[in-house]
């Protein structure tokens, strides 16, 4: 169990959170959900002691060990793979550490040879002798092979770097285990994974995420930080978003029936309060009007923008077509892909970590040549893409305003231009921010704007929900769902997948397969191959 009393936070004279009094008890696995900025992460690090708040404690059951998904990705790079996983368990690794240092001797003096004898069964019961197979079985379900295993954190990059700081996490069984994004940098088969391995733990979790199919499939409450303070919602991300939108229509009825109350109040003290033979009902109204208080709705950090992307030019039913396409680096990614893609399809490419699935999509939007054969875009076709990384793209010696007026019409005014922005979340002086400083979040809305002003009508997006909060990924979502021309993106967003995708390019080792229906159906059709796999080796 961890508990706060009465917790504060303030930067200044700005408060993220104030007097927050939560439990979260074992059993229990609770999503800590808000807008950017809200205060998540720094609300994580008060539980773990990395901060201390401006008022209020934390509390810690008796004898809980808490641990925390690491955001230092470099504080390992000396260590190889598998030991900065079996850190994730400081007893144990201090004995194994002893245990490796004994038996490297050649000579041990009398006080080690004792220290051999009674070594082994504390390491035994500490779990000594299965550390090395369950720190592989999490390695292998984050996607590692075992020649990797023995190789330095440093030959890492960041995404994968994190997939050990989980494993290590994971392999202390820790009783409350705190994730800040875990499913960062995890492709779908990983999510997966690890939504099965969080299934079956029983201890005290809580995770900051904005995956929803990850929030729906582990989540028992959540817990939402909005208004300066967290409000605990019983159930998955679905049924607070329901159960949120019902308590403030609730909130919002009950203010209306109040001001209404007022009203007639302050009408009945103005008509009668000079009547003397109304003086001392207007006097009683008048006191009943002071007692009375108005709950006003306080504002909500929770704000979505504004997408719509709306074709300028017509698209005619020609949209891509790629014959016989290859890509090889240092080995290869797929051969001989031939494809035709149609004027209202939306395609989703999915496949591992490093498959090779921006490849993919950076050809088929001529963006990079193939090794071989070729591809031919309609003629009708204007592409507007969202690319993974944003810095071939923003220019971070200029302001965002500066930015985007190199895409607009001919004639267009900055109101033009901040308008746009606006829509997109960016406001006041936001709109002047050097691109070096924004956010991730503000880079990936800042290259939204320029899409929604540009009026493509093919689009294609490479990772877009990657920095974006729940409602940017939400208000996406549903304008994309609006798009009426050929859609063609590269995500690990299940639900993202499966609410927009009518055809699927998965990316395997040994070729693309090439799906026509949804994510739901291509699943299935996979898991119907599978039994009938099992059946026939069984005959």
């Amino acid at each position: 169990m961890i508990a706060t009393s009465q917790i504060s936070m303030r930067f200044g004279n700005k408060p993220l959170f104030e007097d927050v009094s939560v439990k979260f008890t074992p059993g229990n696995c609770y999503g800590l959900i808000g807008a950017n900025g809200a205060g998540k992460s720094t609300f994580m690090k008060i539980l773990t002691g990395q901060l201390e708040p401006t008022d209020g404690t934390v509390t810690l059951g008796a004898d809980c060990s808490l641990g925390y998904l690491r955001q230092d990705h470099n504080a390992f790079d000396d260590y190889s793979i598998i030991d900065t996983v079996y850190m994730g368990n400081p007893t144990l690794w201090k004995l194994y550490c002893e245990r490796e240092s004994l038996y490297s001797k050649t000579e041990l003096t009398d006080a080690e040879n004792e220290r051999c004898s009674h070594i082994e069964d504390e390491f035994g019961q500490a779990g000594g002798y299965m550390m090395e197979t369950e720190a592989a079985t999490l390695l292998t379900g984050l996607g590692f092979t075992d020649d990797l295993f023995s190789q330095n954190m440093s030959v890492l990059q960041g995404g994968f770097k994190l997939r050990v700081l989980l494993a290590q996490v994971l392999f202390g069984k820790p009783d409350i285990l705190l994730l800040d994004e875990p499913t960062n940098h995890l492709d779908m088969d990983s999510i997966e994974w690890l939504v099965d391995l969080l299934k079956q733990y029983e201890g005290t979790l809580i995770t900051i995420s904005h995956d929803r199919f990850f929030l729906n499939s582990i989540c028992t409450h959540i817990a939402d930080l909005d208004f300066n303070e967290i409000r605990m919602f019983t159930g998955n991300y679905d049924d607070f978003t329901i159960a949120s939108l019902d308590a403030r229509a609730l909130q919002d009825k009950s203010n209306k029936k109040l001001e209404k109350q007022a009203s007639h109040l302050k009408a009945f003290i103005a008509r009668f309060s000079s009547n003397a033979s109304k003086a001392k009902q207007a006097t009683s109204r008048k006191k009943t009007l002071e007692k009375m208080e108005v709950q006003k709705i306080k504002a909500s950090s929770r704000v979505s923008p504004y997408i719509r992307f709306e074709p300028k030019k017509r698209l005619s039913d020609k949209v891509i077509e790629a014959e016989k396409i290859s890509k090889t680096y240092d080995k290869t990614l797929f051969k001989d892909f031939t494809c035709s893609i149609g004027s209202k399809e939306r395609i989703a490419i999915i496949g591992k970590n490093g498959i090779g699935k921006t490849t993919l999509l950076n050809i088929l939007c001529k963006q990079l040549a193939s090794d071989t054969g070729e591809v031919v875009l309609g003629e009708t076709v204007d592409l507007g893409i969202f690319p993974q990384d944003s810095s071939d793209l923003l220019n971070v010696d200029e302001n965002a305003l500066s930015w985007l007026s190199r895409f607009s019409e001919a004639g267009a005014t900055e109101i033009d231009l901040r308008a746009f922005m606006g829509r997109m979340l960016f406001r006041g002086d936001d709109c002047f921010k050097p691109v070096k400083v924004l956010s991730g979040g503000e880079k990936a809305r800042l290259i939204i704007s320029k899409l929604t002003m540009e009026g493509a009508n093919v689009l294609a997006f490479d990772e877009p929900t990657n920095h974006l909060d729940l409602e940017s990924i939400e208000a996406l979502n549903y304008s994309l769902s609006l798009f009426p021309n050929t859609l063609i993106f590269v995500s690990h967003d299940h639900r993202f997948i499966a609410s927009l995708a009518t055809r699927i390019f998965e990316v395997t080792e040994d070729s693309i397969v090439d799906y026509i229906g949804t994510l739901d159906d291509y699943e299935a059709e996979k898991q119907r191959q599978k039994q009938l796999e099992l059946q026939k080796k069984k005959k």
